[in-house]
């Protein structure tokens, strides 16, 4: 598998060999949903709570006679009929959303995603992406001449100050390094940029 590598204009500098294992796998869609599912439930935090009808503020008095007034019968204001009343099935805060994706599966949906993004031309290459100062200017004009201005992840091999200084005003890019790269991120965002050495690194976890 060849990846395209492009110079500091945004013209093409050649190709770069990638992993087949990593870079040429077949498109499977179930599969990336349940991994892409899956890291977004165990990201959930489950602090919500609701109270059942033990637990709301009530009055235990019976709001009206059993009989005779014409009107359905009721025990006391904590029904879950009633408006304030306590919820059936309340969300608790020791609730487990997470789902268990094993390395094997994992491995093979990202793999799965980087291979579609190279097919789909989203995905490039760049000797490396350095900046001198931690100014956004700098980084939206070197993403304009490289023709990724809108939704960009750039991945690196290491974390650069500035590099993440520079993007945090801009909404549609995110620096992340190779290491910490997930499946949601890799979705969500329309093109890649990658580094030669962070390349290397995602082969090295994957391959």
């Amino acid at each position: 598998m060849e990846l395209k590598v492009l110079n500091d204009q945004g013209q093409s500098a050649g190709t770069v060999a990638a992993v087949d294992t990593v870079f040429g796998r077949d498109f499977n869609e179930p599969l990336i949903h349940q991994v892409v599912v899956a890291y977004q439930a165990n990201a959930r935090s489950a602090n919500r709570a609701q109270k059942d009808r033990s637990e709301v503020r009530h009055s235990t008095k019976k709001p009206w006679r059993q009989k005779g007034t014409g009107r359905a019968r009721a025990g006391m204001t904590s029904s879950p009929m009633w408006r304030g009343g306590g919820r059936i099935f309340p969300n608790k805060p020791d609730e487990n959303f997470s789902q268990k994706v094993n390395k094997k599966m994992y491995r093979a949906g990202m793999c799965s995603i980087l291979s579609q993004l190279a097919r789909e031309d989203r995905l490039a290459v760049v000797d490396a992406i350095t900046l001198e100062a931690p100014k956004t200017k700098l980084l939206a004009s070197r993403l304009r001449a490289l023709g990724m201005e809108s939704s960009t992840l750039i991945l690196t091999d290491s974390q650069d100050e500035n590099l993440l200084l520079a993007a945090r005003n801009l909404p549609h890019v995110l620096v992340l390094e190779a290491r910490h790269a997930d499946p949601l991120s890799l979705v969500h965002y329309g093109k890649v940029l990658i580094t030669r050495s962070a390349l290397s690194q995602v082969q090295e976890m994957l391959g």
